[in-house]
């Protein structure tokens, strides 16, 4: 019995941990209620939101194509091209103090078959399609097209007086709580763009 109960729990926690993973959060504040947010996500699905403490919010704004540079610490969303290298979707741009957040390649899931590459623009060049960046992290390197158009943007302070109704969120990884409340410790809040990631 002892065996079967503990197969029972092994079997189990792989659901368990699938239910408490991290949710990411793409939305908009419908309301603020004391200290809990209520959004509605890009899905369509109202939830509520708290912040944990000493949570950090940062602004996600606009940016251009002269922010990306050799030496660059920036993040792509892209999609697989035919060739093997990836076609940009959106740019984020790092502040010098967030080198090395999150850095590699890795599946992502702003829409079906993205990814994320987050890592230093080794070099810059202009094609007829677009700009082409070759981006280095650790153990890899992708070459990325920037077509023109996409959004960049960049990280900026902010402050939960950013956090208004109306506002477009993005939460990389929220838990939920007992209560089904989502807390999260890291929030950004788009200012004069959404937060395209």
């Amino acid at each position: 019995m002892l065996a079967t109960v503990a197969l029972t729990a092994a079997l189990l926690m792989p659901f368990a941990a699938a239910q408490e993973a991290p949710a990411r959060i793409r939305g908009t504040i419908e309301r603020v209620d004391g200290g809990a947010y209520h959004v509605t996500s890009r899905e369509g699905t109202r939830l509520v939101l708290r912040l944990a403490p000493g949570a950090s919010v940062t602004a996600i704004k606009p940016a251009g194509r002269a922010d990306i540079k050799a030496g660059s610490y920036i993040g792509v969303t892209g999609m697989p091209m035919a060739n093997g290298n990836q076609r940009a979707v959106e740019i984020h741009v790092f502040p010098e103090s967030m080198r090395g957040a999150g850095e590699g390649f890795r599946a992502w899931d702003l829409q079906p078959e993205s990814t994320m590459t987050n890592a230093s623009v080794e070099a810059t060049v202009a094609s007829t399609d677009g700009q082409v960046l070759t981006l280095k992290y650790k153990g890899g390197e992708k070459l990325i097209l920037v077509p023109d158009g996409i959004p960049i943007v960049t990280f900026a302070p902010a402050s939960t007086s950013d956090l208004k109704p109306g506002a477009q969120i993005f939460v990389a990884g929220a838990h939920k709580l007992p209560d089904g409340m989502l807390e999260a410790a890291r929030i950004s809040v788009g200012i004069g763009v959404a937060p395209p990631m």
